[in-house]
């Protein structure tokens, strides 16, 4: 392994983790020293979660829902994206830019949401259908762990 290090190999060292089901994984190699943990408390030892989950589901199960819009008469399921990686939340492309997205917004598939900063490399997250942003369940600038919920959005039929 070089001392550089992309998302790609980021994510092949996260699904090593799941497979194994790890919590805390160090690594030095080369002056190189990446630290990546996660919690197995809140996940199923027989069901990890993808790196990028989108699911279908009709309830938040998340104590840290800090913004929320009432959803839409007669339509409650909620597709949930979460973090592929443990880093750094930014809502904006910059501390002077408005957000990506705000609460109530309309959101088309592929439109990107937020910004998660990972060892130096900013990675763009997309939402993954067309809907209505119901909830930001974190703040700008926030640490974010791998498989935390940061949007629901309330799908377009």
């Amino acid at each position: 392994m070089s001392s550089k290090i992309d998302y790609k190999e980021i994510n092949k060292l996260i699904r090593l983790m799941e497979e194994k089901n790890l919590s805390h994984f160090e690594m030095e190699v080369e002056g190189l020293k990446i630290k990546i943990g996660r919690d197995l408390s809140s996940a199923s030892a027989s069901e990890p979660a993808p790196a990028l989950e989108v699911s279908k589901d009709t309830e938040a199960k998340s104590s840290n829902e800090t913004l929320e819009a009432a959803p839409q008469e007669g339509k409650n399921d909620l597709y949930y994206i979460t973090s592929p990686m443990v880093g750094t939340f930014y809502s904006a492309p910059d501390p002077s830019s408005p957000p990506f997205v705000e609460i109530g917004d309309s959101v088309k598939k592929n439109q990107t949401l937020c910004i998660i900063e990972a060892m130096k490399l900013m990675n763009e997250i997309e939402s993954e259908v067309d809907g209505v942003l119901m909830k930001i369940f974190i703040e700008n600038g926030k640490p974010v762990e791998y498989g935390q919920r940061l949007f629901a959005i309330q799908p377009v039929s």
